[in-house]
């Protein structure tokens, strides 16, 4: 059982849970549905409310009130599961990214639906690339159209919005996979170019967030019915921001991404993604 330190994350994701016995069956699925349950009525909530909010506040005050309603939601949320025992998410090097100033895309792997959620549980303003299936989705597409998350429909339109904001001064976050990896992928699926293109028209940095996790819950295929087994642990890791070179194409600075992706995630580590049969 969790010890009762209320903080919102750990440390170490890879802690003994000790003495569950089959009595932690029906506590983990109660816990389990409750934190479907969470998400489908403050979704819900969020979406009813998100309307009449862009009809009267200005634009740019719409976004600022949305991503900072997303980033308390995701700490509750992200607090939860840690109180439960649902997970164990090792969030310690993100800390540092409340204190970016400079624009920037922060770049995880995409092992899991909730990957976003865990970052934006650490970082107060960051702009989203979205799918645009989850825009419009009433659970979940009102409180980002809100913070004004930016459609991955069109990839002009995605690389110049994506990269006007960050002229601005924001952080963006993307998952240069583009989605979730596949069930057959060692590592990682193969990047997409938009990671690249947008931050040679930017000219920010790329700062890639290496996830790792000892279950595929919620990876790309995983039903929604199918229980995990708990606890889950993850590990988020930053690595060393990359910039593309003045002489690199966005072709060569995404295969040198892929390359400083797939040398991370395949060094030893507890929670390093295993083959499955």
């Amino acid at each position: 059982m969790p010890p009762p330190d209320g903080t919102l994350i750990r440390e170490s994701a890879t802690l003994p849970v000790a003495g569950r016995g089959w009595w932690w069956w029906p506590v983990e699925t109660v816990a389990a549905i409750g934190a479907f349950a969470y998400w489908g009525v403050f979704g819900l909530l969020f979406t009813l409310a998100s309307l009449p909010l862009r009809l009267v506040l200005p634009r740019r005050r719409a976004e600022i009130l949305g991503r900072g309603l997303l980033h308390r939601a995701f700490r509750v949320f992200v607090r939860y599961l840690r109180v439960t025992g649902l997970v164990y998410a090792d969030l310690g090097t993100l800390k540092s990214l409340r204190q970016l100033k400079e624009p920037v895309i922060i770049a995880p792997n995409h092992t899991s639906l909730w990957d976003a959620v865990f970052v934006i549980a650490c970082l107060p303003q960051p702009i989203c690339i979205m799918k645009d299936s989850i825009l419009r989705n009433p659970f979940l597409g009102g409180g980002a159209r809100l913070a004004g998350y930016i459609p991955n429909g069109c990839s002009s339109r995605l690389v110049r919005e994506a990269a006007d904001a960050l002229q601005h001064g924001g952080q963006l976050l993307l998952f240069p996979e583009g989605t979730r990896t596949r069930h057959d992928r060692r590592w990682i699926n193969p990047l997409k170019g938009g990671c690249a293109l947008i931050a040679r028209r930017a000219g920010v940095p790329v700062l890639p967030v290496f996830i790792r996790s000892n279950t595929r819950f919620l990876e790309k295929g995983w039903p929604l019915w199918k229980r995990p087994e708990f606890p889950i642990r993850i590990s988020f890791e930053l690595g060393d921001a990359l910039e593309p070179g003045t002489e690199e194409s966005a072709k060569q600075f995404t295969s040198r991404l892929q390359r400083v992706y797939e040398g991370h995630l395949s060094r030893a580590h507890k929670l390093r993604r295993q083959i499955e049969e």
